[in-house]
């Protein structure tokens, strides 16, 4: 559940297409009805602003001032610099010209570099005599600067004078250049001098040089004007998913509805990828700032400028060069993505609104019915007694009846999962807690829990940087499994969200809540919290797109955590930081590999947990909207991520709820999700979705063992599941904002319809041959990136597998275990008519719910699978690593089918083990002819076929050879 109205949809003047304006009515509301609900909500959604502004006391005109300078100061100089212990650089930077703008310059400065490995390279600044804030080692772990305190005393009058000079540092990818007066960085590609990252600031510049103050950081980069830039969120992002020149992004984890555009939503992630292309070659590079705290981050074009309220500069560069080597690069630092069960690949279904257990029970019944696949049913706070974490509603979930329900899914292989939300309510009957209060674990401010309102009413909020509340958490989550055995946890409202401001009290004179109106109405008794330069920093971040305060509906910034840490420092460590106690939990529960989703992320969130986009709205714009997010999430590290389909709230019609399945099925994480004042839209609801889901989600189980190779491909190297074409197709520049088609894996283009009443879609289909997933048989050719438009009547999404690609398929079913158990079928590509070609592909299968998802554990198996197509000779091939497991499962290879062959011929072979395979009487071959529009190089079209092999039973675990005459052309 979500409060979804905490901060109103601000309305931002961006040229995007829409089609939703011209949206067809619902139920019985009426086209004029319809009109007059959409201009009161307007009229009412700005003065909500209008009032959150003057209650705020946010002067509309410091917005746009000019009277603070453009530039700040004049930066500093490099006044030493030597070799560090460890294989670094160790400096020091002296201000040169004091200024109070936004307070007082820090006066020195330690500066660290290090290639820490061959492909990143760390610049670290900070104060050289007293310690700053950075985000704790223990949380992210990395390498440890030397101690300011180290590098300061162990200074010698006069030494190294000789590098006061333009300078550089070089490793094996990357070079570190300096100039000392005005100090400027630069980083430069060591293979070919090209610069990526530069500080300096000309006068014709309109950024400062570097700007390092307490509550005030500055540093910029120039930027070539044809870079394509992406990262920077968690935002929804109008223009796709490249980064808009002048577009606001500010990065301060905020609960309000991703249906904002261009504004702070739930997560930080301080983290951009800067993709060039010089003369048709195509480089890639990182740069994460590991920061904290608020910012916002101006992107002109031709430079980028981070300003941040906070901490230290503590910079990261990726060398890259591909997209995929970047992310290896990020994730290699921040943790790699986590290991997500089997079944967590299958659809789930939730709704807030489900007000008993038998209406859960219903709808695994109905989808039962109407044969839609259905791993996991999800249940919001309804469970909950008075919405307690860890509580179940006596009347509505009676515990021996959800005993009993979740016996007879687990049986079957369904999983539950159910919702947590970290405010913790304040009720002396509640043990939870009165744990927590013994146990001393919830944020502070003047010595006494911090008091804010969520659900329950009056909550704490646990402090999840303190290890006792982690041990606490821990127990909760481990009292509650044993009551209700659920397979994973949904934490939400981690921002972490607040329905009041500042300092409050719970009041004598009434009932809060009194359970009447909508629960995020503040019934507290506050007052406004202004008075510390924490609560009220000198420079505003462009907090929620309308500078409201940073503590606003929020813990308040002047709280503090363990040890002192101020809430203003660590605000956006929140979710993340629950992520890693629940985790921990939940790993110490059973030994199996946890599943949590997580709506607050941070830097190295997706180490622990899988991401939703948050509140989304059900429009076509929404739909849109969520590949970009999607995809920005796996440059993120976060691959495990979707969107609510069919929307959060209103209501979706119809047809974008066919079309919104369509696309969803093939979101890494897949779930249909509403809200409480919304119809009901499960997928069996319309008969037309039910058929669009039954084909949709039908692929995406046939898939499941694709899928699951890619998130253990993202295990171990961060590759995104769901990534941009130009991850494959790295020096297409057509492709480089390209927002409405995406790729799974490497090979795999996903290109749904987006707009209402189209039967047809535009697909942009980079060079080679593409073949229908659904009709194998039709293929597009092309010969270089060019736009096709393809069928797309109302229960087709086009899916196109690539050439030179092999992958595996099974038969799919209503649940993953069961369509787990069925055979394998390989699909092998090649480019069509090809008389030579190569093709690859690859298989993990493991014991999905241990926590290790590895090989060399006697519970996994990886097949690489070959192809090739030579001398009119077609072999098909395995190559097996620990085929124990795969062996013991039984799993077989039933059928190959081969796309884009000249013709079929005879002298077929097949060896397992080394052994011939004598009986072959069940093998049958086939040949289809594909169908396709284009002309191939030589003339007129060629007859070029799809050859299967059926009858097959090929040992999964063990290695074989296929081989095959392609003989005379079709």
């Amino acid at each position: 559940m979500e409060a979804s109205n905490t901060i109103p949809e601000i309305p931002i003047d961006v040229e995007v297409e829409s089609d939703d304006a011209s949206e067809e009515t619902v139920g019985e509301i009426s086209q004029s009805e319809l009109l007059l609900e959409e201009v009161t909500e307007d009229v009412m959604r700005f003065l909500l602003v209008f009032l959150v502004l003057c209650t705020l006391q946010v002067d509309l005109a410091s917005t746009t001032s000019t009277t603070t300078p453009k530039k700040i100061g004049k930066g500093y100089r490099l006044i030493s610099i030597e070799e560090s212990p460890n294989g670094g650089l160790v400096g020091h930077l002296q201000v040169k010209d004091k200024n109070n703008i936004y307070g007082p310059d820090i006066p020195l400065l330690q500066l660290y570099v290090k290639h820490e490995t061959d492909n990143r390279l760390r610049v670290h600044i900070t104060d050289a005599e007293k310690q700053r804030w950075e985000v704790p080692y223990n949380l992210l772990p990395r390498e440890t600067p030397p101690s300011f305190k180290q590098t300061l005393g162990g200074q010698k009058k006069n030494a190294h004078t000789y590098t006061l000079k333009p300078a550089e540092y070089a490793g094996n990818e990357l070079i570190f250049a300096y100039k000392p007066d005005p100090f400027s960085f630069s980083v430069k590609r060591k293979s070919n001098g090209e610069t990526l990252f530069d500080t300096s600031s000309e006068d014709s510049d309109s950024y400062s040089d570097l700007v390092f103050k307490d509550q005030y950081l500055e540093i910029s980069t120039k930027l070539p004007k044809d870079a394509s830039l992406y990262g920077l969120g968690e935002n929804t992002q109008p223009h796709g998913i490249k980064l808009y020149p002048n577009d606001p992004y500010t990065l301060y984890t905020t609960d309000i509805s991703a249906i904002n555009l261009n504004a702070d939503l739930y997560g930080s992630h301080p983290v951009y990828m800067d993709l060039r292309n010089v003369e048709g070659k195509a480089s890639a590079h990182g740069v994460l700032l590991l920061n904290s705290n608020g910012m916002d981050v101006f992107y002109r074009g031709n430079s980028l400028t981070f300003k941040v309220i906070g901490g230290v500069f503590d910079l990261y560069f990726f060398s890259g060069p591909s997209p995929l080597a970047v992310v290896d690069q990020y994730t290699a630092l921040i943790g790699r993505p986590a290991a997500m069960p089997y079944w967590a690949f299958g659809f789930h279904q939730c709704r807030w609104g489900y007000h008993n257990l038998s209406v859960v029970e219903d709808v695994v019944e109905n989808y039962k019915k109407a044969k839609i696949p259905l791993d996991v049913i999800w249940n919001d706070d309804d469970h909950m007694d008075g919405h307690k974490d860890f509580t179940l509603n006596p009347k509505n979930y009676p515990h021996p009846k959800l005993s009993a329900f979740l016996n007879k899914i687990h049986a079957q292989g369904m999983k539950y999962i159910v919702i947590i939300d970290p405010g913790i309510g304040v009720n002396k009957s509640y043990g939870v807690y009165q744990r927590g209060l013994a146990n001393d674990v919830f944020i502070k401010y003047d010595g006494k829990p911090f008091l804010a309102q969520v659900w329950p009413g009056a909550v704490n909020f646990p402090d999840f940087l303190n290890p006792k509340t982690v041990e606490w958490w821990g127990d909760e989550i481990r009292r509650f499994h044993s009551l209700v055995p659920v397979d994973g946890l949904w934490i939400d409202m981690n921002e972490a969200s607040n329905f009041c401001n500042g300092l409050c009290t719970i009041p004598t004179d009434r009932i809060c809540p009194n359970g009447t109106g909508p629960g995020w109405i503040c019934c507290l008794d506050c007052k406004n919290m202004t008075k510390t330069k924490w609560d009220d920093p000198p420079y505003k971040i462009n907090a929620s797109g309308i500078q409201v305060p940073i503590g606003y509906k929020t813990i308040a910034t002047s709280a503090y955590h363990y040890n002192g840490i101020l809430e203003y420092d660590a605000h956006s460590l929140y979710g993340f930081s629950q992520s890693v106690a629940t985790h921990k939990a939940l790993l110490g529960l059973e030994g199996k590999r946890p599943f949590i989703l997580s709506r607050s992320t941070f830097v190295g969130s997706g180490r622990y947990a899988a991401h939703w986009t948050g509140d989304n709205k059900g429009t076509w714009d929404d739909l849109r909207y969520s590949i970009s997010t999607m995809l920005n999430f796996g440059i993120f590290g976060v691959p495990m991520v979707g969107s609510d389909i069919c929307g959060f709230y209103p209501a979706p019609t119809e047809e974008l709820c066919n079309r919104w399945i369509e696309l969803g099925a093939f979101y890494p994480f897949s779930r249909d999700h509403a809200n409480f004042y919304s119809p009901r839209q499960e997928l069996y609801q319309w008969k037309s979705v039910a058929i669009s889901a039954r084909n949709a989600l039908g692929m995406r189980y046939k898939l499941l063992p694709y899928l699951y190779t890619l998130s253990y491909e993202a295990h171990v190297s961060g590759a995104p599941i769901a990534r941009p074409l130009f991850f494959t197709f790295t020096n297409e520049t057509k492709l480089y904002g390209l927002s409405k088609q995406f790729l799974l894996g490497s090979s795999l283009m996903v290109s749904p319809v987006l707009h209402r009443n189209k039967t047809e879609v535009k697909i942009l289909f980079p060079p080679g041959s593409w073949y229908n997933l659904f009709d194998m048989t039709k293929v597009i050719v092309s010969k270089e990136s060019h736009y096709r438009t393809c069928d797309a009547p109302l229960h087709v999404i086009n899916v196109h597998l690539y050439q030179n690609a092999i992958i595996p398929m099974q038969r799919g079913g209503l649940i993953s275990k069961e369509a787990r158990k069925t055979p394998f079928t390989l699909v092998v590509t090649f480019p069509l008519g090809a008389s030579e070609g190569k093709a690859t592909g690859n298989i993990f299968l493991d014991e999905d719910e241990l926590p290790e998802m590895k090989l060399g554990n006697g519970h996994s198996t990886y097949v690489d699978f070959y192809a090739t197509v030579s001398e009119g000779t077609v072999k098909v091939w395995s190559d097996v690593q620990e085929s124990k497991f795969a062996l013991e499962k039984g799993w077989i290879v039933e059928k190959v089918t081969v796309l884009g062959l000249q013709g079929i011929g005879n002298a077929f072979e097949i060896e397992v083990d080394g052994n011939e395979v004598g009986d072959r009487s069940e093998v049958v071959i086939s040949s289809t002819e594909h169908e396709y529009p284009e002309k191939l190089e030589g003339g007129g079209k060629m007859k070029n076929v799809m050859v299967e092999v059926k009858g097959l039973e090929l040992p999964v675990g063990k290695k074989f050879v296929m081989s095959w005459k392609m003989g005379i052309k079709a």
